[in-house]
């Protein structure tokens, strides 16, 4: 039988280790050093976030795999992020808009995970909210500075906004693994987040006199291993000191 908790912990662990790694491709890269340093603290609290997630999950899973043999010795199909986190930066505002949408829905779902029956992740959630509230605050705040800024920023948030929506979707359509942790009081119903995160969204875009995409139609399949070819490139990158020498340490 499938190992739903596990499946849970997964979800979880590598949202924050793809968005983790997304976002480290900006260092040294950001358009100015306090925006390339707060990315960069971002992409590091995500990352611990992961060694906590994939450290709980190996444990659950009783196979003897640590959070290093997860992250680095899984193949693309075995991972189950969202495909939202995977989508490439392309530009400032792209990155803000992903994580913007990724935020709102990390900040309601920690919420909500305070409470939950696995008293491990409970204290996961706990111990990440702070930083997670800074996350959604610190994108709320870049949604509205180049949403209400010049002409050039608010084309390019505003497309970035209309090119990710349809990757939204996902991060609110439970999984097999989701009905289960929300059933036991593992996890939350995710149909209970949504509200509160489409009126948050709602609520930043007007704002930022933004227009909320209209569309319906929604990609999924990141939690069930199907991705986009941008994940494949990621892992190739990511993994490749650990699968040519297994093993080594610093």
């Amino acid at each position: 039988m499938e190992n739903l908790h596990f499946e849970y912990l997964l979800q979880l662990g590598d949202n924050a280790l793809i968005l983790s790694q997304r976002l480290g491709e900006w260092c040294g890269h950001g358009p100015v050093l306090e925006q390339d340093i707060a990315l960069t603290n971002i992409s590091l609290d995500l990352l611990g976030q992961t060694r906590m997630l994939l450290t709980h999950a190996g444990e659950i899973e009783g196979k003897g795999h640590s959070e290093d043999d997860l992250a680095y010795f899984r193949d693309e199909h075995q991972f189950r992020n969202v495909l939202l986190v995977e989508q490439p930066n392309t530009d400032w505002a792209f990155t803000i808009a992903r994580q913007f949408f990724f935020d709102t829905w990390h900040y309601y779902h920690y919420q909500a995970l305070l409470g939950s029956k696995d008293a491990q992740l409970a204290a996961i959630a706990e111990k990440s909210l702070k930083e997670v509230t800074y996350h959604l605050r610190f994108s709320s705040e870049w949604m509205l500075r180049l949403g209400d800024g010049t002409e050039v920023s608010k084309q390019k948030i505003q497309k970035a906004v209309d090119e990710l929506w349809p990757f939204t979707g996902e991060l609110t359509t439970p999984s097999a693994a989701d009905l289960w942790a929300a059933e036991l009081g593992v996890g939350y119903d995710l149909l209970k987040i949504k509200p509160l995160w489409e009126k948050k969204v709602a609520d930043i875009l007007n704002e930022a006199t933004l227009q909320l995409p209209s569309g319906t139609w929604m990609q999924k399949g990141g939690k069930t291993g199907v991705h986009t070819e941008y994940l494949g490139f990621m892992l190739a990158e990511m993994q490749h000191l650990q699968r040519t020498y297994p093993g080594n340490s610093w």
